[in-house]
């Protein structure tokens, strides 16, 4: 199979809040109020927390399927933390993305604890967004000056 692309345009609103356009959706990204935002919408991490959430559920269901069980529901909480001193330009050590994550998957299900065990090592090993997470992936940023030619 070929690889499949996905990509996201878009534009900042204001010093906190992009707006981005992806196929037809529309995503607005924003801080609380104490961030410096009007609290519109999810933040960036919180976005990326989500994004983990969403592969998993898509990802767990598909396995599941694959290994011969229905999942009627699945509940998945999922926290990060920060030390948010990097990003306002404080000195420290830590690093600027999340220190862990923990998430936790409650299926409901008549699956044993046995399948459920594979089951869950074989999501984690497929699911895309934990793999970005959890492996360096090359990122390549640029900056390009926008001018009018007089």
């Amino acid at each position: 199979m070929s690889d499949l692309i996905f990509s996201v345009q878009g534009e900042s609103a204001s010093a906190a809040k992009f707006v981005a356009k992806t196929r037809q959706f529309r995503l607005v990204v924003d801080e609380p109020e104490g961030l410096g935002g009007t609290d519109e919408n999810a933040n960036p991490v919180e976005y990326i927390l989500a994004g983990l959430a969403g592969c998993l559920n898509v990802v767990g269901h598909l396995v599941a399927k694959e290994l011969g069980f229905t999942i009627t529901k699945l509940k998945i909480e999922v926290t990060g933390n920060i030390n948010a001193d990097k990003l306002f330009g404080l000195p420290g050590d830590d690093r600027a993305g999340f220190k862990k994550i923990d998430l936790k998957l409650v299926p409901e299900t008549d699956a044993s604890i046995e399948t459920l065990a594979e089951w869950l090592r074989i999501v984690q090993d497929r699911c895309p967004v934990k793999d970005n997470l959890t492996n360096s992936t090359p990122v390549n940023v640029s900056v390009e000056k926008q001018y009018e030619v007089q």
